[in-house]
């Protein structure tokens, strides 16, 4: 967290600045491998690992291709849909949805069944064929 390139940390993730990112792109355009950029900005390479290392570095260069640019987009966006605050139209359109979904899954589910119960009678019918 005292590292200046570094916006939150968690002992599961870590969240780097976009200017971070930027740099870290520029850099390796340059030639310098991620493992040396990262040393350079104070970072411990050993306590990241070969396999952070390498996600971090294939995610930043892919970043920079995007529209974005190095912005979060998860800011806006992340975790569930929220089911707060909605109007009574989009709740009843949600739950319509909900409903319609609902009933393709057990169609689907019962042509499952019923191939498989036919399969099954195939199966034992040829195994009585085979008997005689």
């Amino acid at each position: 967290m005292k590292n200046p390139y570094v916006k939150t940390a968690s002992s599961k993730a870590i969240t780097y600045t976009e200017e971070f990112r930027a740099y870290f792109v520029s850099e390796y355009k340059a030639g310098k491998t991620p493992s040396e950029i990262l040393r350079i900005c104070g970072f411990d390479v050993k306590a990241l690992g070969k396999q952070r290392i390498d996600g971090l570095s294939r995610r930043f260069r892919n970043m920079s291709k995007r529209e974005e640019g190095f912005k979060d987009t998860r800011e806006g966006s992340s975790g569930r849909p929220r089911t707060k605050d909605l109007t009574a139209d989009e709740q009843i359109a949600r739950l319509q949805h909900q409903v319609k979904y609902l009933k393709q899954e057990n169609e689907f589910l019962k042509k499952i069944n019923f191939l498989n119960k036919e399969a099954q009678w195939k199966y034992k019918h040829n195994q009585k064929k085979n008997l005689k």
